[in-house]
């Protein structure tokens, strides 16, 4: 970070200054093309999940529910998910997100479904910082002055998939409490694995 302050500092004195003396200019550029490689400050760095992660919907994404979920990276296209649910339920594109119902050990239960981004999200000062060299190579005494800004915010996405669970005697079947929690997780677990390792819906008979 005190990079970054000696950057800012270096900036304001090609403002401020003006056209600095050749030796002076020529350590300030090569400062600043120090800092371009280290330009690109994280602001928010998106959740990296293994296998999967059980937590409380809101607190994954604003958006979400406040039961708890099961959540996991999906590496596929968009939609791949809901072709998956939508042709293994035999749902017939009829209530592809909400209330599936599916059954463990002849006990009736529902999920609902959510694909949710979260984008890395930094700071890229490297046009800013390119600005001002090229400014202070060419003796600009105001270089920010024509400088175009809004393209230093960068975002990445990355997509989830988050599963809630539910039934008739439970509203929440991955709460700790719930009795029915690790048999609703180890199917959770196998319908991950099916979807990861399915990639030809159309061709593939689901058993349900």
């Amino acid at each position: 970070m005190s990079l970054y302050i000696i950057g800012f500092s270096l900036a304001w004195f090609l403002i401020i200054n003006g056209k600095p003396k050749q030796p002076m200019r020529i350590t300030i550029l090569t400062l600043i093309a120090i800092l371009i490689f280290q330009s690109c400050v994280p602001l928010r760095i998106a959740p990296n999940i293994d296998d999967y992660k059980i937590s409380k919907g809101k607190r994954f994404k604003r958006s979400l529910s406040k039961r708890q979920m099961f959540i996991f990276d999906d590496p596929k296209e968009a939609e791949a998910f809901y072709n998956f649910v939508n042709i293994k339920f035999q749902l017939d594109h009829l209530a592809v997100y909400d209330d599936i119902p599916f059954k463990i050990d002849e006990q009736q239960y529902f999920f609902a479904w959510y694909e949710v981004e979260i984008p890395n999200k930094t700071l890229n000062l490297a046009p800013m910082l390119v600005h001002l060299a090229v400014g202070a190579a060419l003796g600009d005494n105001d270089p920010l002055e024509n400088y175009d800004s809004g393209n230093e915010i960068v975002r990445n996405g990355n997509w989830y998939i988050a599963i809630e669970v539910y039934n008739d005697l439970e509203s929440d079947c991955l709460t700790d409490s719930s009795v029915f929690r690790e048999s609703v997780l180890k199917y959770l677990r196998d319908l991950k694995k099916e979807y990861l390792a399915t990639y030809n819906y159309n061709e593939t008979v689901f058993k349900n």
